[in-house]
């Protein structure tokens, strides 16, 4: 396999993020699909936010907004990471791609096959490894986080957030209405408890507790009763945790890359 393969990856929030970043410093070529409106958390590590900012650096590599196939290979050519509006997947049949990684943690399949591509990868649960793709790799915390899973399916999305420095419910602020966000403190703020961190319509949304603002949904989004809008971290001294990659995501990539060679092996592509 020569290492400038293309890899389209289907999604760029911030756990698509670190397989995103790991594959491209592994030499692939890397084509990253997303919606028209992006709704990622944390943003300051999400290449999705190049679709509204045309460009975003994290940890020296840069993803840019593009919109046909020359601009894709001129990125390419630049040593950048491509990102386009494609939620269906046209670019899929537009490149003949081998390798089709769906990052877009849905906790469903919103349409990946086997049949996109030569060897295809999911992260996370609403996928049955051997039927829906080749691998399913587990995106749950703990002893299983980035195994590779070859039949049946991840662990069933829990609902409930990690715990960090005893706190788990309180740290991920929902939007208790429909709305348009309009936010108060941004990225890397401290808050304190029944801090207004933003409005959703005329509704105050309040920190639960008292931490480092990790991530919000950008500015003037559009949001859905029950969407996941904020993230605080109690944990006020890792702000430049804000900035990077997480350990979760590195797991994770870690696994979609050992997929991919292991994958090209046993199919002899």
């Amino acid at each position: 396999m020569m290492f400038d393969e293309i890899v389209i990856v289907r999604g760029g929030g911030d756990l698509a993020t670190g397989t995103i970043h790991k594959l491209h410093r592994c030499g692939f070529k890397v084509l990253v699909l997303e919606v028209s409106k992006p709704t990622s958390i944390r943003r300051k590590v999400s290449f999705s936010e190049a679709i509204y900012d045309g460009k975003i650096q994290i940890e020296g590599i840069t993803a840019v907004h593009v919109n046909c196939l020359d601009e894709i290979t001129q990125a390419w050519h630049n040593k950048n990471i491509p990102v386009v509006v494609d939620p269906s997947g046209m670019y899929i049949q537009i490149l003949k791609v081998r390798i089709v990684v769906d990052a877009i943690l849905a906790k469903k399949n919103l349409g990946t096959t086997k049949a996109m591509a030569d060897i295809t990868i999911a992260l996370g649960p609403g996928f049955t490894a051997g039927l829906d793709v080749d691998v399913v790799i587990e995106t749950s915390r703990g002893h299983d986080l980035g195994r590779l899973i070859f039949e049946g399916e991840a662990e069933k999305n829990t609902g409930t957030p990690g715990v960090v420095e005893g706190y788990s419910q309180e740290r991920v602020i929902y939007s208790p209405d429909d709305g348009t966000i309009e936010n108060v403190k941004d990225i890397g703020e401290i808050v304190e408890k029944d801090d207004v961190i933003a409005y959703v319509g005329n509704m105050p949304i309040k920190a639960e507790i008292y931490g480092l603002l990790r991530g919000i949904i950008r500015n003037g989004s559009e949001v859905k009763v029950g969407l996941k809008i904020a993230d605080i971290d109690p944990r006020i001294s890792e702000k430049a945790n804000c900035y990077t990659i997480s350990d979760k995501s590195r797991s994770i990539a870690g696994g979609v890359v050992e997929a991919i060679f292991y994958m090209r092996e046993v199919k002899k592509i």
